[in-house]
């Protein structure tokens, strides 16, 4: 789609996703489409529909860019964040995605959740979403802290760099086996792992018949690919022969811009091509609204997050199911904070969240997004079946006694480690 100035198309751009967005919302309310609550059903009642459906959501956007890349309708390369980025900072997927799951869990909801709970009244998730923000606002931020030439990312995290691998081809699963040719490795591989994934995913008769499990994994699946072809295929017209993406545009703003294209974005990054993700997009309103609504920072997250909380907000209105919802206790006031803080941290640090690594990373088949799958999992498991040991045993059960116990039940640990008796 090309357009003859960069407002037509940021408008374009920016309107396409927030319907993209509005349509998750709706859809992620109307099913209770929840990571978290996909996790807590098959570690506390052994159901693993609502995982299958976070596994369709998966197969459904890995099937979809595979074959979509492959035939040049779009594109996951060099996109935002870069998920297929020589620079595989693995420690960062590991931490980041295991304080994520703890996170997820004691906010009761990841990233994508709270941003529904938020849309059908709930106070809580208010408050997570805004720690969140201002958290991932503040380690995304380029300004030095504390006189010592670094960013607070750089303060905190920088070490990490020293474990990170420099993959020389990209950090995507095909260009790792297939290198130069990696386009059509990341075809077969997409192809193959989206169709045992579907094989799996409806091996289940329960799943076959709950509408609502499908229809959430499906749409959100769609969505993630929607957004991939929108921010891969709007492009800008120089009048003078020159075509540019949005984000190439941009960065030869003063050669090629002219009055109708309005003020130059501050940053290029954030419109390169990309699908959803909650963690950074709520630092980036953060920064929006702190700006006074300066349309220079307005980007594709901001528009997300604005998107699922009004189509969330629409089908509570639809469903009667608006209602708001505050702390019950300190307690609860003490794990929501707790738990946005760990989201925050852990989303920065692992470049995403449940849909943005666990579906949009893992969807341009990236390593990254395999690890932090598997550690937000991990992290929001072992967080379960730690809280569960020790609300049954109450002072019986000290944290350290839960955690051997809850690593023997997980295979983790050797049998006759147990501390306590299994529930």
């Amino acid at each position: 789609m090309e357009f003859s100035s960069f407002s037509t198309a940021a408008l374009a751009f920016l309107g396409g996703t927030f319907i993209l967005a509005f349509i998750m919302g709706a859809v992620a309310n109307k099913t209770n489409f929840c990571t978290m609550g996909a996790v807590s059903d098959w570690v506390n009642m052994g159901d693993t529909g609502r995982m299958r459906s976070w596994l369709l959501a998966i197969a459904v956007a890995m099937l979809g860019v595979a074959v979509l890349e492959f035939f040049g309708v779009l594109s996951a390369e060099g996109s935002f964040p870069p998920y297929r980025g020589s620079n595989f900072n693995w420690l960062g997927h590991v931490l980041g995605g295991f304080l994520f799951g703890i996170g997820m869990t004691y906010a009761s909801g990841c990233g994508n959740k709270t941003l529904v709970r938020v849309g059908g009244g709930n106070l809580k998730s208010v408050m997570v979403m805004i720690i969140i923000g201002v958290i991932a606002f503040w380690l995304t931020s380029r300004e030095t802290v504390f006189g010592t030439g670094q960013t607070l990312f750089q303060l905190l995290f920088g070490w990490m760099d020293s474990v990170a691998v420099q993959m020389e081809n990209g950090q995507d699963l095909g260009s790792i086996i297939a290198g130069e040719n990696a386009l059509t490795a990341r075809l077969v591989l997409g192809l193959v792992i989206g169709v045992l994934l579907l094989a799996l995913i409806f091996k289940a008769a329960d799943f076959r018949k709950s509408f609502d499990n499908i229809l959430g994994g499906l749409v959100i699946g769609l969505v993630v690919i929607g957004a991939w072809w929108l921010t891969s295929n709007i492009q800008v017209d120089d009048g003078m022969g020159g075509v540019y993406s949005t984000q190439e545009y941009i960065q030869e703003w003063d050669f090629v811009s002219d009055a109708d294209d309005g003020e130059r974005p501050a940053l290029s990054a954030p419109w390169a091509n990309q699908s959803f993700t909650f963690i950074n997009p709520m630092g980036q309103s953060v920064g929006y609204v702190s700006s006074g609504f300066d349309r220079t920072l307005l980007y594709f997250g901001v528009l997300a997050l604005a998107g699922v909380i009004l189509g969330s907000f629409f089908w509570a209105l639809v469903s009667r199911s608006f209602r708001f919802e505050w702390f019950s206790s300190f307690r609860d006031f003490a794990n929501h904070f707790v738990g946005g803080v760990l989201m925050g941290v852990g989303g920065i640090l692992a470049l995403g969240c449940t849909i943005g690594q666990a579906v949009t990373g893992v969807s341009a088949l990236a390593l990254g997004g395999f690890f932090t799958f598997a550690f937000i999992v991990f992290g929001s498991a072992l967080t379960m079946k730690i809280q569960y040991y020790k609300m049954v045993y109450e002072d019986e059960a000290s944290f350290g006694k839960a955690l051997i116990t809850s690593l023997v039940d997980m295979k983790l640990l050797p049998g006759g480690m147990r501390k306590l008796e299994a529930i």
